[in-house]
C-alpha cells in the first residue's frame, strides 16, 4: 500500500475537492490518500502535519495553494505540487497591520468565506499573519538539492497577476519542473486525469 499525504490550500480541509476526488475516481485500491484540515496559524499547522508525517509514512506528498508551503517544510519525501503559492508568505506578512482594523479583517473573510464542512478556519489577525514570513523562509531553506519537486501551473490562474502565484519564482529554486495547463488555479478534472495521475503513479513506480 503507497500513501499520499495532500496538504491543502488555505480554506481548504478534510473534504477539499481534489484530494477527494483522487480517492473516489481514479487512483487504484493500492493508494489511499490522507487530507486532514490543519490549522492557519503556520506554525501550529506545521506541527500538526508533521506528526502526520510520522503516522501515516508518506511515500509522497502533494501540496495544493497556500499548502505548497506546509509541504515544502517537510524533508526526505517526494513532492508534488498544484498551483503552489510561493509568493503568498510575503503577501500574509505585508497584510499583517491591516488586519488590525475590522473593516480589513471584514473584507478578507467576505473575499475568501469559509465554505461548510470540514474546513480550515481562517484567522486574519496581525499575530497569525505576521508569523508567515519566517514560514516562507523555512520552507526555502527546507529545499534539498537531490528532492524531488514537480509543480503544476494553470495558464489562467488569477493569483498570477496579485503575485500569489509566480511560475519565476518557481524556476529560481527548482528550474523547468513543471506543466502548464490550459485551467485555472484550482484544477479541472479532465487535468486531474490527464496531468496530475500519471504524474502520481510515475513518482510511486506503479506506472500502467
Amino acid at each position: 500500500m503507497k500513501t499520499i499525504l495532500y496538504i491543502h490550500g488555505m480554506g481548504g480541509g478534510g473534504d477539499s475537492r481534489i484530494p477527494n476526488y483522487l480517492k473516489k475516481l481514479y487512483l487504484p485500491d493500492t493508494i489511499q490518500v490522507v487530507i486532514r484540515t490543519y490549522d492557519f496559524d503556520p506554525e501550529i499547522g506545521h506541527r500538526q502535519i508533521v506528526s502526520w508525517v510520522e503516522e501515516v509514512h508518506p511515500d509522497l506528498i502533494i501540496g495544493e495553494s497556500l499548502g505548497s508551503i506546509q509541504a515544502l517544510r517537510i524533508q526526505g519525501i517526494p513532492h508534488i505540487f498544484v498551483s503552489p503559492s510561493l509568493g503568498a508568505p510575503e503577501l500574509l506578512y505585508k497584510a499583517a497591520p491591516l488586519t488590525a482594523f475590522p473593516p480589513f479583517r471584514w473584507f478578507l473573510h467576505y473575499k475568501y468565506p469559509v465554505k461548510e464542512g470540514d474546513r480550515q478556519q481562517l484567522k486574519f489577525t496581525p499575530e497569525v499573519l505576521r508569523k508567515y514570513k519566517a514560514h516562507g523562509e523555512a520552507a526555502i531553506e527546507a529545499i534539498e538539492p537531490d528532492g524531488y519537486y514537480y509543480a503544476f501551473f494553470g495558464k489562467q490562474d488569477h493569483y498570477k497577476k496579485s503575485g500569489v502565484v509566480r511560475v519565476d519564482l518557481w524556476e529560481r529554486y527548482f528550474g523547468k519542473t513543471y506543466t502548464e495547463y490550459d485551467g485555472t488555479h484550482f484544477m479541472e478534472s479532465e487535468y486531474i486525469e490527464a496531468l496530475l495521475i500519471p504524474r502520481i503513479l510515475q513518482v510511486l513506480g506503479l506506472e500502467k
